[in-house]
């Protein structure tokens, strides 16, 4: 497959030499937070992010958007329409560009490469936190404590051990957690579900870690290795447990 350039029509074999040539046209750069674009319409609509009153407000949730388009996007997190589905498993999406990516899955195509170590991505977000490790940048910083963070939803879950607040509770047994991840791995000992199979053996398990560590069974992996003697074991928790006879007087 070709992919040829707009604006001076080169073509290109790679999608990540495409993407990185295009850089190349991305002469409109915002002045306020000097972000850049290919095409001006894009960057006079993306300076509504900064000018334009917050006028398009939620009837359901009181959220406000600067956009129309946006607020009508937003509408579907309470309908829960998703109208654009995956041709190959069925799967189904809310907003064209989520289908996008994940379609990204079964082509295996990752468009965005780091020029610094040339892993590639198949989103440009996770490019970006991904340059944030060549660069030990940690811009999410806790006002509470002075912990940074790489990524604003890491800050937003520690946060939670400073106001000890559980937002997400159980609706079976009215169990608290601050985390929706860890609500969500409890309802699975409800359930009695066990999600995670073993692709050698069938055995299942309710949490993907359990399976990944049940799988060095398998491989007989033993990833954590003692500082002080070299000893390996398959399991953190058991290298813990190994490190206290080097500590004990």
């Amino acid at each position: 497959m070709a992919y040829s350039c707009e604006v001076c029509g080169e073509t290109f074999t790679s999608k990540s030499n495409f993407v990185t040539h295009e850089k190349v046209h991305r002469n409109y750069v915002c002045e306020i937070c000097k972000k850049a674009f290919i095409l001006k319409h894009h960057l006079d609509a993306h300076h509504l992010i900064h000018t334009q009153a917050k006028t398009h407000v939620c009837e359901i949730c009181n959220k406000a958007f600067s956009q129309k388009i946006t607020l009508t996007y937003h509408y579907r997190v309470h309908t829960q329409e998703k109208t654009f589905a995956c041709d190959v498993c069925g799967k189904a999406f809310s907003r064209k560009r989520f289908l996008t990516v994940h379609c990204r899955v079964h082509t295996k195509e990752r468009p965005y490469a780091c020029e610094v170590c040339g892993k590639e991505y198949t989103e440009k977000r996770n490019l970006n936190l991904h340059y944030l490790m060549h660069t030990n940048e940690k811009p999410h910083c806790c006002d509470a404590c002075g912990s940074a963070f790489l990524r604003k939803s890491d800050l937003n879950k520690h946060y939670l051990t400073h106001t000890k607040e559980k937002p997400h509770s159980c609706e079976v047994c009215g169990k608290e957690f601050a985390r929706k991840s860890d609500l969500n791995k409890h309802y699975l000992t409800h359930t009695n579900e066990k999600p995670h199979s073993c692709e050698v053996c069938d055995k299942a398990y309710s949490q993907k870690c359990h399976l990944n560590r049940h799988y060095l069974t398998h491989t007989k992996e033993k990833p954590h290795s003692c500082e002080v003697c070299g000893k390996a074991y398959s399991r953190k928790s058991d290298l813990n447990r190994h490190n206290l006879t080097h500590t004990k007087k």
